[in-house]
C-alpha cells in the first residue's frame, strides 16, 4: 500500500456529548452527512496526537450524527473528545470515476495557467452552492468548474491547469 493510500483524510469532528454513556455528537463534513456512518474505523486527532477508534454505533440525529466509540464509556471520556478531528484512511474511501476528485487530493497542488504562470497552491476548497471554489495561498480564489476555468487536474504531476488571469484579482 502506498503512503498516499494510508494518509488520513478529515471527514468530521466531535462537536459535543450526547447523554451519559459516552456517546458523542459528530459534525460530518461528508455529503450527505450520513456517509460518515459507513466507516467503522476512525482516527481521532486531539492536541496533535492521533488514535484509532472503532465505531460501535453511529446514526443521524437532527443536523448531526451521534456515535458510540469503543473505549469511550462515560460522559467525562466523551467530553474530552470535543473538538477532535475525525479522519479515515484514504484507502477506505470509495474509488472515484474519471474526472472526480476528493477535495483532500486537490489540497497542496500547484495551480498554473496554460501559459505556465503560477498562481499558487491549493490550501482548501469552499462549497458555494453554485460551484466549488479553490482557495489558494495568498488569499486568492478560483472557481472549480471543470472544462471552463479548470482545464486539467494532474494528481501525479501535482498541478491544476486553469483558464484564469491575474487581472481577475486586481
Amino acid at each position: 500500500m502506498s503512503a498516499d493510500s494510508e494518509r488520513a483524510v478529515r471527514l468530521g469532528e466531535i462537536a459535543g456529548v450526547h447523554g451519559v454513556r459516552g456517546w458523542v455528537k459528530v459534525h460530518s463534513f461528508t455529503r450527505p452527512r450520513a456517509n460518515l456512518t459507513r466507516y467503522p474505523d476512525w482516527l481521532l486527532e486531539t492536541a496533535g496526537r492521533q488514535r484509532a477508534v472503532r465505531v460501535e454505533a453511529c446514526r443521524v440525529s437532527g443536523r448531526n450524527l451521534i456515535a458510540k466509540l469503543g473505549g469511550v464509556d462515560d460522559r467525562d471520556a466523551a467530553f474530552e473528545l470535543i473538538g477532535a478531528g475525525i479522519s479515515v484512511r484514504r484507502s477506505a474511501l470509495p474509488a472515484l470515476a474519471p474526472g472526480e476528485y476528493y477535495w483532500a487530493d486537490l489540497e497542496g497542488l500547484a495551480v498554473v495557467a496554460a501559459s505556465g504562470e503560477r498562481f499558487g497552491t491549493v490550501l482548501g476548497l469552499i462549497a458555494t452552492g453554485a460551484n466549488d471554489v479553490l482557495v489558494l495561498d495568498g488569499e486568492r480564489l478560483i472557481p472549480f468548474v471543470p472544462d471552463e476555468t479548470v482545464k486539467s487536474v494532474d494528481l501525479e504531476a501535482g498541478q491544476i491547469v486553469v483558464d484564469w488571469q491575474t487581472s481577475y484579482w486586481e
